[in-house]
């Protein structure tokens, strides 16, 4: 038995900057409504539903104009809510799914029609021994990222920071486009300068990487409202601005009894504080995601 996770707020602080026309949440997860989508009998967190519909709503209630859905571990490789998802929100959402090694041709051609345009290898270890159950691991990344090069499709990598280095030889061979989830899920009690966290800003220094600015309240030390997490943003911007997207994490899903779940506007109004400047704003959240996704100009 797993256990529950807390439902998002519901309600968030007011953001408080000019969100820009075509800004875009690119990593949030749906689930449900479990009659017609359930989870995978092998998971190690249960969410409530909060199904596509919420997550629109979610968008709306921030001013964003697009969202890019990841299934979740919970879900293991059925990507069906999500495409669900897709075929009523075709302009607004994109998606990247979770497969494993063995998927057919013709399904990974169906899921490109669909708006999936990456997929999510869950290499994130904790003490050498994986966190979550149920996620595609490096050898489905061996078998799949020249078939998912081929589509276009680009392979995000959930992974600490301090194991990318041994990693990298692996996950560069391939040239396929590598987009490191949650800042590399850096604590923020390791420091700025940790070798794992380093070695990721020169990957986009040099192009060989994207990163999403996210999970800051997942990184925090200190809690809300994230203060040591600037640190991070700062760096990977200097890094490389043009291969940052930004995204929420909603519906912020193993928070549990006692903790407290992120306000998504305070998490929005981190990126005035990272970047007050509106022209770096736009580019993180409406040019970068719209080339990485697909997304038809704003």
């Amino acid at each position: 038995m797993t256990r529950p996770c807390l439902p998002p707020l519901n309600s968030h602080a007011s953001v408080r900057f000019a969100m820009p026309a075509g800004a875009c949440d690119a990593h949030a997860h749906v689930f449900g409504p479990y009659a017609r989508f359930p989870l995978s009998d092998e998971r190690s967190y249960t969410p409530p539903e909060n199904d596509a519909g919420r997550f629109v709503a979610h968008l709306d209630s921030l001013g964003l104009s697009r969202g890019v859905l990841v299934t979740a571990s919970s879900q293991g490789d059925d990507n069906r809510n999500v495409l669900d998802a897709l075929q009523v929100w075709p302009d607004r959402l994109r998606a990247v799914a979770v497969v494993r090694a063995h998927v057919s041709e013709s399904a990974l051609d169906a899921l490109a029609q669909a708006g999936v345009r990456g997929a999510r290898f869950n290499l994130y270890r904790h003490e050498g021994r994986a966190v979550y159950r149920n996620g595609a691991g490096i050898d489905d990344f061996r078998a799949l990222a020249p078939r998912l090069k081929a589509r276009g499709w680009h392979a995000q990598i959930w992974i600490h920071a301090p194991d990318i280095p041994a990693l990298a030889p692996t996950l560069l061979a391939t040239g396929i486009d590598l987009v490191i989830d949650h800042m590399g899920r850096m604590s923020a009690s390791r420091g700025v300068d940790d070798a794992g966290f380093q070695y990721l800003c020169r990957l986009l220094a040099q192009g060989k990487a994207w990163a999403k600015l996210s999970g800051a309240d997942r990184n925090s030390a200190s809690g809300s409202p994230f203060s040591d997490i600037a640190a991070y943003a700062h760096a990977l911007l200097r890094a490389n601005a043009d291969r940052l997207v930004w995204g929420s994490d909603w519906p912020h899903i193993n928070y549990f009894e006692a903790q407290q779940v992120p306000d998504n506007g305070v998490l929005c109004n981190l990126l005035a504080q990272w970047m007050p400047d509106e022209a770096l704003r736009h580019r993180v959240l409406v040019d970068n995601p719209a080339r990485l996704y697909g997304f038809s100009p704003a």
